[in-house]
């Protein structure tokens, strides 16, 4: 498994340029993520919650100010920093097997140490069985899982998860919500997810990072001093997600 590094963001700006007019997005973002650690990112549509995860993975290098990992910046996205949809996105004309193999695409791996990993992977979430099926005959929440297997598959250090669960239904995504908790835990890797939940942001993080309307700013950051694996009925859990959710809710 790779190293995960330091994650510095320092005074991370990002606009848009929509119909000859500038649309500011994120405005003076500034984070430091340490490694292994899981930071979960809330705010309202349109905040820049998901722009900042496309900075992040490298699918976008027109910003201000600086995202660096253990010192390098982040110039392109890299086999180091994986990254999952709320859309599985697999291609239905390929193996469930396959499609986590596209996540090796660019590895330098021999064959048998490709075969592996896919093999590890696919046990990991849940889905050996299943290694020959094609997506359609997968539920929504089993695919969700194969894209989870894909962005680890080749053993990154940072893991980025882009609202993973949204699609889902109520009891799917509870369950796969308690299967990321323990991969994380497993992997030790770190883990940034973007979330509309709340419930979701505190059950799975570390910190919660709370961001104002546009421009997205950083508002609050919430320390989760609970231990894992966690209870959503923890009195702590409720009472942390009370707070988070008034932050939201503040004018």
């Amino acid at each position: 498994m790779s190293s995960p590094g330091v994650i510095n963001i320092r005074d991370v700006s990002k606009k848009y340029v929509v119909k000859d007019e500038s649309l500011q997005v994120l405005q003076g973002i500034g984070l430091t993520i340490h490694p292994g650690e899981f930071i979960s990112v809330v705010g309202t549509s349109g905040c820049g919650k998901s722009t900042l995860l496309r900075l992040l993975v490298g699918l976008d290098r027109d910003y201000e100010g600086e995202i660096l990992v253990d010192g390098a910046r982040v110039e392109g996205t890299s086999l180091d920093r994986g990254i999952v949809f709320q859309e599985h996105r697999l291609f239905p004309w390929l193996t469930i097997e396959q499609n986590v193999a596209l996540g090796l695409e660019n590895s330098t791996w021999t064959a048998s140490e490709k075969a592996r990993a896919i093999d590890e992977h696919l046990e990991l979430v849940g889905l050996s069985a299943f290694k020959r099926a094609y997506p359609h005959q997968l539920s929504g929440g089993m695919a969700q899982r194969a894209a989870i297997a894909r962005g680890l598959v080749n053993r990154p250090g940072i893991l980025l998860l882009d609202e993973p669960f949204g699609a889902l239904d109520a009891l799917t995504r509870t369950k796969l919500q308690q299967e990321l908790q323990r991969i994380w835990q497993q992997e030790k890797i770190t883990m940034i997810l973007v979330t509309h939940d709340v419930e979701e942001a505190v059950f799975l993080g570390d910190r919660v990072v709370v961001l104002e309307p546009r421009p997205g700013r950083i508002k609050r950051i919430v320390p989760v001093g609970v231990p894992h694996p966690r209870s959503r009925t923890d009195s702590d859990i409720k009472a942390l997600t009370d707070e988070v959710r008034s932050y939201l809710l503040e004018a």
